[in-house]
């Protein structure tokens, strides 16, 4: 039977992707899960699964440096909200780079491509996998959403630095998370810290009745929003309890606060 490694720093999305693969690849054994990129590194150099299924940013050497480590001796899927390294990982020989948040019908595509690879390699088709055409996603349908797409499972925490230290971030405590360069920063009453992940990404592991986007660049937690200040000329900011400034709300996004 085919076996699989899985890296994924966000517990819940870990548990979403390793639910859904069970429903679409019954036959397709996790023999080690992570969240940590030395401990899935060290785990390939002494019992090398047929496929491993990536992050790229996680804690550790990255999905990337993996990918270096063992190109071409293992099958290897990038699943990740980062779209800058794809030309990295199909040099490296990646089956497929598959962007968060996953839909049920790409992941099928996925375990096809990966059926394939390993019907070719076998030769003989003794590889353990049913062959019985297509994947048939339905099963994985009745345990995602109605968009079909892996639950981008709401985080309790963020993990992020603060001065030389990395903290754990209760997400019930951040004010507002805003885009800085390549780094996002959150925000709480009593200090900021830097998290090395995209806005675009922490917006699929916030709740989103919760985190609101006011703003490209901002995302709000509405319950630390104090009062909506409007001008005379339709503009919109935000006050913040426990802090001095004000967030703008850009035009697209006013309509959020309509009746408040």
């Amino acid at each position: 039977m085919p076996t699989a490694l899985l890296l994924e720093d966000e517990p819940l999305l870990r548990e979403g992707l390793k639910t859904a693969l069970a429903r679409l690849w019954p036959e397709l054994q996790i023999v080690f899960e992570t969240g940590d990129g030395d401990a899935a590194m060290a785990r390939l150099l002494n019992d090398r699964p047929d496929i491993a299924f990536l992050d790229i940013q996680v804690p550790g050497c990255t999905g990337i440096d993996i990918a270096r480590q063992f190109s071409g001796r293992l099958h290897i899927v990038f699943v990740t909200a980062h779209d800058g390294h794809a030309i990295e990982a199909f040099e490296r020989g990646a089956v497929d780079y598959v962007l968060k948040p996953l839909q049920a019908l790409r992941l099928a595509t996925t375990i096809e491509r990966l059926r394939t690879r390993l019907r070719d390699n076998d030769g003989n088709g003794g590889d353990g996998i049913t062959k019985t055409g297509p994947v048939d996603v339905r099963p994985a349908l009745d345990l995602l959403p109605a968009a079909a797409t892996l639950p981008a499972a709401s985080a309790r925490w963020l993990q992020a630095t603060v001065g030389s230290q990395t903290k754990l971030i209760p997400l019930r405590e951040v004010l507002y998370l805003q885009s800085d360069s390549k780094y996002t920063r959150i925000v709480r009453v009593r200090d900021e810290a830097l998290v090395r992940r995209s806005l675009s990404d922490l917006m699929q592991v916030v709740d989103p009745q919760v985190f609101w986007q006011i703003h490209r660049s901002t995302l709000v937690n509405v319950e630390h929003v104090d009062a909506v200040m409007r001008d005379s000329f339709g503009g919109m900011e935000l006050v913040l309890k426990g802090r001095n400034e004000r967030l703008q709300v850009s035009r697209a996004h006013r309509p959020l606060f309509k009746g408040m």
